[in-house]
């Protein structure tokens, strides 16, 4: 006799998979998008991005060079909660970013 915490018909990979899935989109379903601008420079949206948002200096750097050239970049993931106070200080550093 075979025993199983699963029904016959339940396959207990697809439900992890679905719970692990539905876990990853609830936590990183949001991102702050940095906006170009023509007012700040390299230097200050690179300080900023390390100081805000915990960037080594070669990610604030390529942030910024993508923002310039292409006019936006993702530059954080995460829940909106903790998202929303590194929106707001890269808007009070006079940064153009929004959470999405």
């Amino acid at each position: 006799m075979k025993y199983s915490a699963f029904p016959d018909n339940a396959n207990p990979e697809e439900d992890v998979s679905e719970e692990l899935l539905l876990e990853t989109d609830s936590e990183f379903e949001h991102e702050i998008i940095l906006y170009n601008d023509e007012v700040n420079t390299f230097e200050h949206v690179i300080q900023t991005l390390i100081v805000v948002c915990g960037h080594t200096p070669e990610q604030a750097e390529q942030c910024s060079l993508i923002v310039h050239y292409k006019g936006k970049c993702g530059v954080k993931s995460g829940s909106y909660d903790e998202l929303e106070p590194m929106c707001l200080k890269l808007l009070a550093a006079g940064l153009s970013a929004e959470i999405v």
